[in-house]
């Protein structure tokens, strides 16, 4: 007497029989779909062993139902694309969502690149200078009245040339007396330091930082030695070719300052009229 080969779930005899292997435990054709087949998306039937089982992010469809939700079109064996879960062949998706190109004006296809600016998009082909009608890519432009410019069309059609290194400025500049500069030219004449964030003057038409131009130009006080810059409106005492900071016009005896103060000379000396008095 032969071994019996029954169905693991409903165990009717297979003899004679198709069936399915699932684990290396067999299955008839009706139980293995009741238990293991996918439902299609469209259609909600099973989909059954002889049937086609075509899948997306865990969904299943029949070959059949595997449309264009747009223009019912098979999708089987062609790109498509989802939104929302929605399934469109890419022409339709085109249609309905992807870009267009703000210079040609056509959709700008899923899946080819794309250049974006401003809330603007183009064909990569398409994104060009203005000026060479090269492609742009990925390299640095400058837009300008609504048009985009590579960098050295741009230097060579809109940007001042700096008055210290004749090289073209496209950030960062500084005006002096009318001329453009870049920042890290516009220095000091003296110590070399960048003026452009520091009080400075000029003298002979040249730039100085007002340490320089202190210690070069600027009468130095009889009493502490170091400079009088009178600039920024500080004041100063002048008297007999001699000058003194407001704080150090004092009198040499007593200390009391003299600023507004009718005073007396003693040699090299300032007295106030009390101590002169000795003299």
């Amino acid at each position: 007497m032969s071994e019996r080969y029954d169905c693991t779930e409903c165990k009717e005899s297979l003899f004679g029989k198709k069936y399915i292997l699932k684990e290396e435990n067999p299955h008839c054709i009706k139980c293995y779909e009741a238990l293991f087949s996918n439902t299609c998306e469209v259609c909600q039937l099973l989909i059954s062993c002889t049937s086609k089982d075509l899948s997306y992010k865990e969904r299943h469809w029949h070959s059949e139902c595997f449309l264009c939700t747009k223009c019912s079109r098979s999708l089987v064996d062609r790109p498509f694309a989802t939104k929302d879960e929605t399934l469109m062949c890419v022409d339709c998706y085109s249609n309905e969502y992807s870009a267009k190109c703000h210079a040609c004006l056509k959709t700008i296809m899923p899946g080819s690149k794309k250049m974006e600016h401003k809330g603007n998009s183009w064909h990569e082909n398409c994104f060009t200078c203005n000026r060479c009608q090269q492609p742009i890519g990925t390299r640095s432009f400058v837009q300008k009245d609504t048009n985009n410019y590579c960098m050295p069309c741009y230097e060579k059609q809109f940007a001042q040339q700096c008055n210290h290194c004749k090289m073209p400025i496209t950030t960062g500049g500084v005006n002096y007396r009318d001329q453009p500069w870049h920042k890290e030219c516009f220095v000091c004449i003296g110590c070399k330091e960048q003026l452009a964030n520091q009080r400075f003057t000029s003298r002979d038409d040249f730039a100085y930082c007002l340490n320089c131009f202190c210690n070069l130009f600027a009468k130095k006080c009889a009493y502490c030695t170091t400079p009088i810059s009178g600039l920024g409106g500080s004041k100063y005492i002048s008297f007999e070719q001699r000058q003194w900071h407001n704080d150090c016009f004092n009198c040499k005896k007593c200390c009391t300052s003299l600023v507004g103060r009718g005073f007396l000379t003693c040699k090299e000396d300032i007295l106030c009229p009390d101590c002169g008095k000795d003299f």
